[in-house]
Formats: structure tokens, C-alpha cells, sequence
């Protein structure tokens, strides 16, 4: 086994430990709470604890709860566990709701299991991460690194190391083949040797890490590196410049045994996919349920306002490119679906008084659930164009058709940010997709869910929307 597999085994060994832990302690949190109120565990309780454990245990996996966190946030961990105890517990009292048998469990020895579960699951983390952050601080676990290139990339990686001592880095300098007057906008007295001397420490042993920070246009320089260092045990990491941060989704894959480089692929891929498409059914078919009293007193608004239909179905580009028809309550007194369509404007005439309110409410959006359940759209995702819109600024603005690389969404994390309606100047547009495509490259169930909540605060109306 080579060190990459052996690294890979222990890793998959520890994420198991973490799910047995994890089940561990939510079980023994009910037996605790119950024991503390003389309940007797039966059937009725095993019931309900198998269940929140698969909604756990399912959600988890979904947010990455189980990845490794050794470069991650503990707080983000924190509130990942808090979230995922929260569904998995409402997930289970709904369920229990809707099959008339919740009366069975005392409320409140449900309030305490679930906070008891919170408390411990956080707690023993804590510990975990205090007791691997003294061992570091002591000089147990400690990895010491290199970094080829002063750049502003390898600068911003020395910064997070020295805010990060959790981390267990202790970076022994800066190496770079530049003379330190070449060096622009940086402190040149960082230097600590040639990338030579990089390559000396690494082939000594002195060294486990070694970043390669130079931009990738110095693409020979790079394979001499791995090229020499291809006879010594170092981990080499080459950390990305501006240019591969601004690929879609970049992950090293193979084509039977040629290594390959995704460089424009989705993110929602096997299971991520079934997680994104159980979340947008279910959260449709609530929604529409919920809504569909507003639905009908829309559709009667929108008939009895002017001539015309109730919905209007506009050619858009869904996932891949490929056309769809968008459901919207028409809100004009025209329903343009031409090779050009004419965006609306502060007072556009064109725009009827209900589909005035309509559209600043973003009530005109809402049979686009239908659209979810038919698969063509998601819940959460960039906000899909006029065809002719598409074409005008995909020959405008940088990656701009990388935007459907995933399903479009009735919202998305360029509507949270206010970059929804009209984009009368470039720079709008430019802002919005770069929005979108912060949201493919870091998409996470979690993401969907935190948009879906800051929707109802900072969606639903814009400065912008006429």
C-alpha cells in the first residue's frame, strides 16, 4: 500500500470512527434523559431513534459533516451539527405528526433528548479539537512546510497558517528564484533561499509539506519541481493562482490510467445529485401545498387585470444549455418570447398593475415549483435568462455560460446579495455572474438550505426589480 492509499485508508477508518461515535452518543443521550425521568425504553422509542439516526445520518453526509476538518472552520462544524440535529428531530416529529402518533412521546423528554444531543455532540468535538491543538502547540503532530514562490497566493496561505495554530503547520519560509528588487507588493525580506534550497529540504526529510504557489504560467518551472521530487516522500500541494480559481470545479479524476483535470464540471454529481433532487422535491411539493391559496388568488388577480393568459411560459436555457419553458403569472400586457426581448424598466407601460406588485413581490415566480417537480429547474440555483439575453452576454462576460453548469433556481446567491432584476450595465451582470459561480464551485446542501432562509428576509424584492 503507498502512502497516498495508507493516508486514504486511515482517513475512511477515522470518518467511520466519527458515525459510530456520533450514533453513540445521540442513543445514550435518550437513555440518559429517559433514565433521569423513569421512562421504560420500548418499541415505541426505538422507533423514533432509528429514525432521527437515518435523518441524522443522511443529512450529515449530504453537508459533509464527515470530511476532514483539519483546514476547516470549528464554528462551521459547529453550526453543521446544530443544523443537522435540528432537521434530523423535525424530520422525525413531522413524520410523527402525520401518522397521528406523536401523542405516544412526552415532549418533554423529546426537548431534552434533542438539546442533550446537541450539547454532547458539540462538546466531545471540542475536546477532540483542544487536545490535538495542545499536542500541536507542544510540538506533538506538527508538520513543517515550505512555500515556493512569494506571491501574493503563497501570502495568503502563510497568513492562514499563522492564524490557524490548530492546524499543526509551522512554515519554514518562503523560496523563490527571484532576486527581492522583482519583487513587487511583498515584503521581500520574507525570502528565505532559492527553490533549490526548497528541493534540498524536501529531499532531507526536513520538511512533510511543500506548496507550490507559483502562477501556473511557469508551468516548466512547476514540473521540475515534481520532476525532482518525484524520488522523496514530501506531500507536494500546488496551490492555485487567480487563473485555476476561476475554474468551474477542478478535481483530479483518469480516464483508465491517464490523470485528467476537470476543469468546467458540475458539482452536483452520484449522490450529491440525489441529495439536491430529494431536497427540491420535497421542499416543492411542501411549498406548493403551503402556497396554494396565494396561487389561486394570483391567477383570479392576474385573468380579471387585462386580456390575456394566466401563465406565461418563456423560452429559457436550463442545464446544459439546453431550452426550457419557465412558468411565470404574466405580469405585462405583451408576452414576448422573440429573439430579442425588450428587459422591464422603471415604468415600463408594458407592466399591468397587478403584475406591477406581482413582480416586486416576486409572486410572479412562484408556478416555477412546477418547474422544480418537473426536473427542469431546482429550488436554489442561477437565476435563468432570456434566450436572447444569453446569447448577447455570453460573448460579454467571462464563463458566463458556466452558469449552467448546474439547474437554474428560483432563487440563488446572486438574488440574496441584491444582483436580481433589471441589468441594465454590464458591471450588473458581470456581478451576477460572478455571484452564481461562487455558488457552483461552493455548493453544499447546507448553501441551499441557508439561501432558501435568507430568501425570505432579502429575495423576495430588490432595488432593481420593476
Amino acid at each position: 500500500m503507498d502512502r497516498s492509499s495508507k493516508f486514504q485508508f486511515v482517513g475512511a477508518r477515522y470518518n467511520f470512527l466519527l458515525r459510530i461515535i456520533d450514533i453513540c452518543i445521540i442513543y445514550c443521550a435518550l437513555l440518559i434523559i429517559m433514565h433521569g425521568y423513569s421512562i421504560t425504553f420500548n418499541k415505541d422509542y426505538l422507533l423514533v431513534l432509528s429514525g432521527v439516526l437515518f435523518f441524522y445520518s443522511y443529512i450529515g453526509e449530504s453537508l459533509g459533516l464527515y470530511r476532514s476538518w483539519r483546514l476547516g472552520r470549528f464554528s462551521t462544524m459547529c453550526w453543521l451539527i446544530f443544523f443537522n440535529v435540528t432537521i434530523a428531530f423535525l424530520l422525525m416529529t413531522l413524520v410523527l405528526f402525520l401518522f397521528k402518533y406523536s401523542e405516544v412521546y412526552s415532549r418533554f423528554t423529546m426537548a431534552a433528548w434533542y438539546l442533550l444531543s446537541v450539547f454532547a455532540l458539540v462538546s466531545w468535538r471540542y475536546c477532540v479539537r483542544e487536545v490535538k491543538r495542545v499536542r500541536r502547540l507542544k510540538g506533538y503532530s506538527v508538520q513543517k512546510i515550505a512555500i515556493v514562490g512569494l506571491t501574493e497566493t503563497g501570502k495568503n496561505l502563510y497568513d492562514e497558517i499563522i492564524k490557524h495554530d490548530e492546524l499543526g503547520f509551522e512554515c519554514v519560509g518562503f523560496f523563490d528564484d527571484r532576486e527581492p528588487s522583482r519583487i513587487e507588493n511583498l515584503d521581500a525580506s520574507l525570502l528565505t533561499g532559492s527553490i533549490n534550497d526548497a528541493v534540498e529540504l524536501a529531499r532531507t526529510g526536513e520538511i512533510q509539506k511543500l506548496y507550490v504557489c507559483l502562477p501556473m504560467l511557469a508551468e516548466k518551472r512547476i514540473a521540475g519541481i515534481i520532476l525532482t521530487l518525484g524520488d522523496s516522500t514530501v506531500d507536494v500541494l500546488i496551490t492555485p493562482d487567480f487563473l485555476l480559481k476561476n475554474l468551474m470545479h477542478a478535481h483530479i479524476g483518469s480516464v483508465g490510467e491517464v490523470d485528467t483535470i476537470s476543469v468546467f464540471e458540475s458539482p452536483v454529481h452520484g449522490m450529491k445529485r440525489f441529495y439536491k433532487r430529494s431536497f427540491d422535491l420535497v421542499f416543492s411539493i411542501c411549498a406548493i401545498i403551503v402556497i396554494s391559496p396565494v396561487l389561486i388568488a394570483v391567477a383570479i388577480a392576474v385573468y380579471m387585470s387585462s386580456p390575456g393568459t394566466i401563465l406565461f411560459k418563456q423560452d429559457r436555457y436550463g442545464l446544459d444549455g439546453r431550452k426550457i419553458k419557465v412558468w411565470k403569472f404574466r405580469s405585462m400586457t405583451v408576452t414576448e418570447n422573440d429573439e430579442t426581448v425588450t428587459q422591464a424598466r422603471k415604468g415600463d407601460v408594458r407592466i399591468t398593475r397587478v403584475g406591477a406588485f406581482i413582480r416586486k413581490t416576486s409572486l410572479d415566480e412562484l408556478p416555477q415549483f412546477f418547474n422544480v417537480l418537473r426536473g427542469e429547474m431546482s429550488v436554489v440555483g442561477p437565476r435563468p435568462h432570456a434566450v436572447s439575453h444569453n446569447e448577447e452576454y455570453r460573448k460579454l462576460v467571462s464563463y458566463y455560460m458556466l452558469r449552467h453548469k448546474v439547474l437554474p433556481g428560483i432563487t440563488g446567491w446572486a438574488q440574496v446579495n441584491g444582483w436580481r432584476g433589471e441589468t441594465d450595465t454590464l458591471e450588473k451582470m458581470e456581478k451576477r455572474v460572478e455571484f452564481d459561480l461562487a455558488y457552483i464551485r461552493n455548493w453544499s446542501l447546507w448553501w441551499d438550505v441557508r439561501i432558501v432562509f435568507l430568501t425570505f428576509f432579502t429575495g423576495f424584492v430588490g432595488k432593481n426589480v420593476y
